[in-house]
């Protein structure tokens, strides 16, 4: 599907114990030796699509259309809504999930909700969260710095400071690191979530 495939070996890797259900489709990589790649233990409804050089990690539910464009790269433990379409490069953090019918044009800050067309960060995946473990302190963590990024007036960068000062945990090393790394932004909150 990329225009600028020439015919080169180009290859897709899938992992172990996923579901693929009816017309579901994979695109493999695009330029010589590129790759998609697809963990395990994923599931991946009717009619979702998986564009060429996108990269799915493990345990991630991708519901009835959910559309990646190609160059994605999807962080284990992601839900993606039903009819949720991705922009190419953009990246979903770990314990994400997306409302339906959500338009991801930026990168999804890991353990929260996005929502909307474009999508806006809601709060933390409390739900997905509890159900994969995490007690309530690490939630409560998660939850203060959702507040430090979209409900403090600082920018991007003074609120990853803030962060940087808060008590270390390896959820929120992953949170600043994945801020820190985006090339397209991060999601925005709506009116409600910034007030």
């Amino acid at each position: 599907q990329d225009l600028k495939y020439a015919g080169e070996p180009t290859h897709l890797e899938i992992g172990d114990d996923n579901t693929f259900r009816e017309f579901v489709t994979v695109n493999r990589g695009t330029l010589p030796g590129a790759r998609t790649v697809i963990g395990s233990h994923n599931h991946f409804l009717a009619y979702c699509h998986i564009a060429h050089d996108c990269v799915v990690g493990n345990h991630c539910i991708f519901s009835n259309n959910g559309t990646l464009a190609g160059h994605v790269t999807v962080e284990d433990h992601v839900v993606l809504g039903g009819l949720t379409a991705v922009h190419q490069f953009c990246r979903l953090g770990k314990f994400a999930i997306t409302g339906g019918c959500s338009k991801i044009v930026q990168d999804v800050v890991p353990f929260t909700i996005a929502d909307g067309n474009p999508a806006r960060a809601r709060g933390i995946n409390q739900v997905g969260l509890q159900r994969n473990g995490h007690g309530e302190e690490q939630i409560k963590a998660l939850r203060s710095a959702f507040k430090t990024l979209y409900r403090s007036r600082l920018n991007i960068s003074q609120a990853l400071e803030a962060l940087r000062a808060a008590p270390p945990s390896d959820d929120l090393r992953h949170l600043i690191d994945f801020v820190a790394s985006s090339q397209r932004g991060i999601v925005t909150a709506g009116r409600q979530e910034r007030e």
